[in-house]
């Protein structure tokens, strides 16, 4: 009998050898993306912006972010992960260099409209498309994990790190410089992850016979009912964030107006939800492997929602301005919505054959989950970001 060569502690991790510099380059390039988003909507205003064509920039900026999401897993079934990655990254460049060599210097409202709108399209192609790559080299024994290290990375930069880096940066070299700084980590992020990851799978994918591109971009929406499995997760994941956006628009207000909680307090509230956020996708990842995915969703991101989204609007309308309680509450609720992580495993298993277009499916829910909140208030968020209750309106999902 011959003993199998002790695993590396990377494949222990749960994370695939041949990806790991891919982990390394998303954590990156996500924190390059998210260093603007505590500051770039008081930045503008103070530069003559009007609040209202602000919250119109990010307003586009998400409807561009949201396609790309989709577009993603589309894309990848035609291309591969890999050049849907170079595409997002090479988008994210380009873009980012107009608005910041023309767009802010000459204070160009259209031409701040083309460059940081259509940016919104390079984050979720580089970062999705690496999603698809996971999903189609990962075994499925531990395909949970390898999804649960991919959030990590993703809500690790974005808003996470992004945020700690500006105001570490802010104070030494001006807004302006960080957002250069910036670039240089996405640009450093993207190189690392596509240069240094040899995994084959990162080409061109095997399409089946008559999958062409319109057959593809049509099946990655006849997919929710041609596999109604797969339509339902794409449902659950229109839930899985719903209350998050929605608190966006309204937590700052009722927070800070009605239980009597500073704006400092609030934005300490908001970190500390995202910090355990980040932690707790890895713990339900490996959580998900162990127990199996449905069950994790069902009970820690379902049924931990339901219950965590009540105490957090109750607790401190009932407690008042009780920030150590409050904290605990918001910690919790940040927990609980990790526990969906298992559904970025559970769906493209669903869909062998088409993992692209069932991803594209899952993030096509994830992009209408940005308007299932109260959208009538959204002009009183953007108010609440240009005071600088850090732009989380470009928050995480799932």
């Amino acid at each position: 009998m011959t003993n199998s060569p002790p695993r590396s502690l990377i494949t222990r991790l749960g994370i695939p050898p041949t990806l790991a510099w891919g982990y390394l380059g998303l954590l990156l390039f996500m924190i390059g993306d998210g260093v603007e988003s505590g500051y770039l909507s008081p930045y503008l205003i103070d530069r003559g912006v009007p609040e209202s064509r602000v919250a119109l920039l990010f307003t586009v900026y998400g409807i561009a972010a949201g396609l790309a999401a989709w577009l993603s897993g589309v894309l990848s079934d035609l291309w591969g992960p890999r050049r849907v990655m170079w595409t997002g990254l090479a988008i994210w460049g380009a873009f980012q260099l107009l608005f910041l060599t023309a767009a802010i210097p000459l204070a160009g409202y259209p031409l701040m409209m083309i460059s940081y709108g259509l940016r919104g399209l390079g984050y979720p192609l580089f970062a999705y498309g690496f999603l698809v790559w996971i999903a189609g080299v990962a075994p499925r024994a531990r395909l949970g994990t390898a999804m649960g290290w991919f959030w990590f990375a993703f809500t690790g930069g974005l808003p996470t790190l992004g945020s700690l880096v500006a105001s570490g940066l802010i104070p030494q070299i001006g807004s302006y410089a960080t957002l250069w700084a910036a670039l240089a980590l996405v640009v450093a992020g993207g190189l690392i992850a596509l240069l240094l990851v040899r995994d084959d799978h990162g080409g061109r994918r095997p399409r089946g016979a008559g999958d062409g591109p319109l057959a593809t971009l049509v099946g990655s929406v006849t997919v929710l009912w041609r596999n109604p499995r797969v339509g339902v997760g794409s449902l659950v994941r229109v839930i899985n964030t719903a209350s998050q956006f929605g608190f966006f628009v309204i937590m700052p207000i009722h927070f800070t107006g009605t239980v009597g909680f500073s704006l400092t307090q609030w934005l300490h509230l908001l970190s500390a939800m995202f910090a355990t956020n980040i932690f707790a996708n890895l713990l339900f990842g490996v959580v998900g492997d162990r127990l199996g995915w449905r069950r994790t969703i069902a009970w820690f991101g379902g049924a931990g929602c339901t219950v965590s989204t009540l105490l957090l609007f109750y607790v401190p309308h009932a407690a008042g301005p009780n920030f150590p309680l409050t904290l605990l509450v918001a910690a919790f609720y940040g927990a609980t919505l990790a526990g969906y992580v298992p559904l970025s495993a559970l769906v493209p298993t669903l869909e062998p054959k088409h993992q692209g277009q069932a991803l594209a499916a899952l993030n096509l829910g994830a992009g209408a989950s940005t308007f299932v909140g109260p959208p009538s208030s959204r002009s009183s968020s953007a108010r609440s970001v240009s005071k600088g209750s850090s732009g989380s309106s470009r928050g995480c999902t799932r």
